[in-house]
C-alpha cells in the first residue's frame, strides 16, 4: 500500500492540494493522472479509472493505492480546481518509485565440464528494484575472488573460470540481494562434474573399435552370402 499526498487550503481547516487559500467553495473539483508516455486519468469526476477502481480510495486529496505493482511506478499529478473562486488550476507532483525486492534468481550452470575449458556460470534476477548484486557459493561456503584464484567474479553478472580443474568439481548456488528484502538463493543446487580429456578419448577409441567389428562382421556376411 502506498498513500500519495497534497494539501490545498480552505477557509476552515488545512485539506489534502497545493496552497492557494479558497474561501467559498468548499468542495473543489479533485484529479489525479499519471504522467507516461501519455497522461492518464487515475481519479476523474469522483471516479477512479482502469484497475484502480478496485485497489484504491481517496480520503480528502489523499490516493491510497493497494497491491502496489512495479507498473505504478511514475509521476502522479493532483489538480484542484475551485469554479466558486475563480481561482487557477492548482497542481502538485509526486513522484513513486516502486521498490521490489530480491526474487530466486535464473541461473545458468551447467552439468558437466571438460578439464582445462573454460566456463562460465551466469545468475539473473530480472524482477528486483533496485537491480540485484550476486554473490556465489560452493559446498554452501561464500566464494571470494582473489589474484591467485582461478575465477572472476562479478557481482552484477556472474563468475568466469578461466581453465576449470578437477578441484573445481562441487555444488554451486548463487544469492541474489538487493537493499530492499532479504537475499533469495537458487533452490537447485547443480553439481559440476569434471570430465577428464582422456576419458573422452578413450571413450571415442572404444566407439571406433565398435564400428570397425561392424564393418567387418557385416563384410563377412556378404561374402558368405
Amino acid at each position: 500500500m502506498v498513500m500519495l499526498c497534497c494539501f490545498f487550503f480552505s477557509r476552515t481547516s488545512l485539506r489534502n492540494c497545493g496552497s492557494r487559500p479558497i474561501t467559498k467553495d468548499q468542495n473543489p473539483r479533485i484529479e489525479w493522472k499519471k504522467k507516461g508516455k501519455g497522461v492518464t486519468f487515475v481519479y476523474f469526476n469522483g471516479k477512479f479509472t482502469g484497475s484502480y477502481a478496485e485497489r484504491a480510495k481517496m480520503d480528502g486529496a489523499t490516493l491510497t493505492i493497494h497491491s502496489v505493482t512495479l507498473t505504478d511506478s511514475g509521476d502522479y499529478r493532483c489538480e484542484v480546481t475551485a469554479s466558486e473562486d475563480h481561482v487557477n488550476l492548482g497542481e502538485a507532483t509526486v513522484t513513486l518509485n516502486v521498490l521490489v525486492p530480491p526474487h530466486i534468481p535464473s541461473c545458468d550452470v551447467p552439468s558437466s565440464v571438460f578439464v582445462g575449458s573454460a566456463l562460465e556460470l551466469l545468475c539473473k534476477d530480472k524482477l528486483s528494484v533496485p537491480p540485484a548484486s550476486y554473490r556465489w557459493f560452493k559446498d554452501n561456503k561464500a566464494l571470494t575472488a582473489t589474484g591467485e584464484s582461478p575465477y572472476s567474479i562479478d557481482t552484477n553478472k556472474g563468475m568466469l573460470f578461466r581453465s576449470v580443474s578437477k578441484l573445481d568439481a562441487g555444488m554451486y548456488r548463487c544469492e541474489s540481494s538487493n537493499s530492499v528484502g532479504a537475499p533469495k538463493s537458487y533452490p537447485l543446487n547443480m553439481t559440476i562434474l569434471i570430465a577428464a580429456a582422456a576419458g573422452f578419448v578413450a571413450m571415442l577409441l572404444f566407439c571406433c573399435i565398435c564400428v570397425c567389428v561392424c564393418r567387418q562382421r557385416g563384410c563377412c556376411q556378404r561374402e558368405s552370402d
